[in-house]
C-alpha cells in the first residue's frame, strides 16, 4: 500500500540511497556509458532535464539537481508567463529535482553509449513539490490506496507518423512507405499492410521499450494514413502507468525521428480524419488482489458502477485536463467514435465510459476521453478522483447506453477551451483531490497560453476578413 511520506527530507535521503546504488550496479553493467540524462516531464508533456558526463553523474543520484521550479508550468511554446506570481514575480527559486529509483535505463538511440533517469521534484526541504503533475498524480492515488481501493492501469496512445517535409502553410502530411516507396493516403484500420510497411520503425520502438522497461505489447494502425495504436500492459500502479505512458511518448518520438519521419501525439492534425485519443483501462482491486469491478456479470459490479457516475459528474470539470489545447476540440463530433456526451455502455465504443467484453477477471472501465496531447499524469489523477468519488458517495450512472450514443452531443460539457478552463475552476469534485493550488495553478498556466495563441492571426483571416 502507498503511504504518504511522513518526512520529506529523510524519505528525499533514501530515495536518493536507493537512486545511487542503482547508478552504480548500472555503471558496472555498462561501463561503456559516456552520459546520464536526468528527464522531467513538464506539464504540456514537454521533456525537461541535464545531460551529465557519467563520471560527473553520480553527483546527481546523490544530491539531485537544482532546476527552478517553474520549469513544471511553461506553456506548450516553452515560456513561462508567471502564473500565479511563479516564475519571475517570486525569483523563480529552484526545486531539487530528485532521481525516481527503477526508472534508471540505456538510451538506444544515442550516437554514444548513454543513459536516462526519470525524476520528480521536491521543495528544499525534500517535500514532494506541488507543481510537478506526478506529485498530483502520487496524492490521489495514495488517497485511494489508504481506502482500500488499488488502481490497476494500462495506457492506449494513439499517434500518427507525417512526413519531415511539411505541406502548405506547415501542414502535415501523410509519411512515404519505406516498402512502397509511395504515400499511403487510404484508411484501413486494423491493416496489416500499414504494419507491415512500417515494420522496422515498430520493431524498432518495440526494442528500445523492453531495453526502457515499458511494457508495450501490440500495435495497430488505426482510421487514418500514417496512424497508429500502441497498447500498455496493465500494472498495479496508475502513477506507473503514466512513467510508462510519457516514456513511450517520448520513445516513438525518438525512433521516428531515427527512421525518417516526425511523430506527433497532437489531437487532430487533419481536419478530416481520425483524432489522437489516449484511452484509459481502469480497474481496481482490494488488498488481496480481487477485481472489486467483477460480480460476475458483462455491466460490472456495483463499485464499477459507482465509478462511472463519478466520471460522469466529473466529466464537465475535467476536460481542460483531457484536452489541454486548442486543438484537442477539434478531435470531438458525431460519429468519429470518440465520447461527445458522458454516456457508458457494455463493449460498445460509442460511448465514453466503455466496460470492454471478456472475462470477469479482466473487467474494467475503458475511459475513451482523453486526447493523446493530455498529461498522463494529470489524466489519471481526474480519472481517480472521480471514480473515488463516485464510490465514496455511493453514487449510480443509470443503465448502460445502448446504440450509437455518438449523435447525441451532450452541450453541457465544454467541447471549447474556454468553456473547459472556466469549468474546471469553478468544478467542485476534482479540487479536494488535485488541491485547489494546482487546480488554480494548471487554470492559470492553461488560459495564459490560451490569451497568447488567440492573440495570433491565422492566414485564412486574411482571407476571410481582409
Amino acid at each position: 500500500m502507498l503511504q504518504p511520506p511522513s518526512d520529506g527530507a529523510t524519505e528525499t535521503r533514501a530515495a536518493g540511497e536507493s537512486a545511487l546504488a542503482e547508478f552504480q550496479r548500472f555503471v558496472a553493467d555498462h561501463p561503456g556509458t559516456v552520459y546520464v540524462d536526468g528527464l522531467f516531464f513538464d506539464l504540456c508533456c514537454v521533456v525537461r532535464g541535464k545531460r551529465y558526463p557519467v563520471a560527473d553523474a553520480e553527483d546527481l543520484f546523490v544530491k539531485g539537481m537544482q532546476i527552478p521550479e517553474s520549469i513544471a508550468v511553461l506553456d506548450v511554446t516553452g515560456d513561462c508567463n508567471d502564473p500565479l506570481g511563479r516564475g519571475f514575480s517570486d525569483g523563480d527559486p529552484d526545486a531539487v529535482a530528485m532521481p525516481i529509483p527503477g526508472t534508471l535505463a540505456p538510451i538506444p538511440w544515442g550516437d554514444v553509449p548513454s543513459a536516462q533517469v526519470m525524476l520528480t521534484l521536491r521543495t528544499q526541504d525534500g517535500q514532494p513539490a506541488m507543481v510537478d503533475p506526478r506529485t498530483v498524480l502520487d496524492r490521489v492515488e495514495t488517497r485511494l490506496c489508504a481506502d482500500g481501493l488499488f488502481p490497476m492501469v494500462a495506457v492506449e496512445l494513439e499517434f500518427y507518423l507525417i512526413d519531415p517535409e511539411r505541406g502548405p502553410g506547415g501542414a502535415p502530411r501523410p509519411p512515404v512507405s519505406p516498402v512502397t516507396r509511395r504515400r499511403d493516403l487510404r484508411t484501413q484500420v486494423y491493416g496489416m499492410a500499414d504494419l507491415d510497411d512500417f515494420q522496422a520503425f515498430l520493431r524498432a520502438v518495440e526494442h528500445a521499450c523492453q531495453l526502457q522497461g515499458v511494457p508495450a505489447f501490440t500495435a495497430s494502425s488505426e482510421f487514418a494514413p500514417g496512424q497508429f495504436e500502441i497498447n500498455l500492459k496493465h500494472v498495479n500502479s496508475a502513477l506507473t502507468a503514466a512513467d510508462h505512458a510519457m516514456l513511450l511518448r517520448r520513445v516513438v518520438e525518438w525512433v521516428a525521428e531515427r527512421h525518417g519521419f516526425e511523430a506527433t501525439f497532437m489531437a487532430k492534425p487533419y481536419p478530416g480524419q481520425a483524432g489522437n485519443g489516449m484511452h484509459v483501462h481502469l480497474s481496481l482491486a482490494n488488498e488481496t488482489g480481487t477485481n472489486l469491478f467483477n460480480d460476475g456479470t458483462e455491466a460490472g459490479s456495483r463499485v464499477l458502477r459507482q465509478a462511472v457516475a463519478g466520471m460522469t459528474l466529473a466529466m464537465p470539470e475535467s476536460m481542460a485536463l483531457f484536452a489541454p489545447s486548442a486543438n484537442s476540440y477539434r478531435r470531438f463530433g458525431p460519429n468519429l467514435y470518440v465520447p461527445v456526451n458522458a454516456t457508458w455502455g457494455v463493449n460498445n465504443r460509442s460511448v465514453a465510459f466503455r466496460v470492454p467484453a471478456g472475462d470477469g477477471e479482466s473487467r474494467r472501465i475503458e475511459h475513451r476521453v482523453p486526447g493523446a496531447d493530455a498529461n498522463p499524469y494529470l489524466v489519471l489523477a481526474a480519472i481517480l478522483a472521480a471514480a473515488h468519488h463516485g464510490i465514496t458517495q455511493r453514487l449510480d450512472p443509470g443503465p448502460p447506453f445502448v446504440g450509437n450514443a455518438c449523435e447525441q452531443v451532450d452541450h453541457g460539457i465544454p467541447w471549447t477551451w474556454r468553456r473547459a478552463l472556466e469549468a474546471l475552476g469553478n468544478g467542485q469534485r476534482l479540487r479536494p483531490y488535485l488541491t485547489d493550488g494546482y487546480v488554480d495553478l494548471y487554470k492559470a498556466t492553461k488560459w495564459k497560453e490560451m490569451e497568447k495563441f488567440q492573440s495570433v492571426i491565422a492566414p485564412h483571416e486574411y482571407d476571410w476578413y481582409l
